[in-house]
């Protein structure tokens, strides 16, 4: 039994569950989300508590038990709590701003390069060097601070590029010169 499946979800107060299956659509302050899962497992709900378990002991039930635990489980949180992922910008004239709901990134190329968010996904600029990518869906803002950080992604000798907040960098040595 997977260790991680066979925690419980708790179900937070204006959280609510709708379970039709294999598709479970969760409801919340911050949006709606809705999932099919792969077969194999059931989810069930008692009162405020979500159980997800493996339909029977087969290699591929047990395998996907706590994927899909994991993945109605960052449902919940997502709707109650929403997802942050924080982007430094790291450069001399690096930076960013936000026109709208568009992204704008000075990179150190010949033109801005503007980035669209898709819906349920916001983007935030603090001090033009600090990026917020949030919403509800914890895949969707993961793929969205992932192409972010792809328009210059950190270079090791001086550490320029975008990074995730926290990312530690392995710096190279230079070229040393001739004597």
């Amino acid at each position: 039994m997977s260790r991680i499946g066979k925690n419980p979800i708790p179900l937070p107060d204006k959280v609510s569950v709708e379970i039709n299956g294999l598709a479970v659509k969760v409801k919340g302050p911050k949006g709606e989300l809705n999932r099919v899962l792969p077969e194999g497992v059931v989810v069930t709900q008692a009162e405020n508590i979500l159980t997800v378990a493996a339909l029977d002991g087969t290699r591929r039930s047990r395998e996907r038990h706590g994927l899909c635990r994991t993945l109605v489980a960052n449902m919940v949180e997502g709707v109650s709590k929403g997802f942050t992922r924080k982007l430094e910008i790291i450069g001399v004239g690096y930076r960013a701003a936000v026109k709208g709901t568009t992204l704008v990134v000075n990179a150190g190329y010949s033109h801005q390069v503007e980035i669209e968010p898709p819906t349920g996904v916001t983007f935030a600029v603090e001090n033009n060097t600090q990026v917020m990518v949030s919403g509800a869906d914890k895949e969707i803002v993961g793929n969205e601070a992932a192409k972010v950080r792809a328009i210059r992604p950190p270079e090791p000798y001086k550490g320029k590029g975008i990074k995730y907040e926290g990312e530690r960098i392995l710096r190279k040595a230079g070229k040393t010169g001739k004597k």
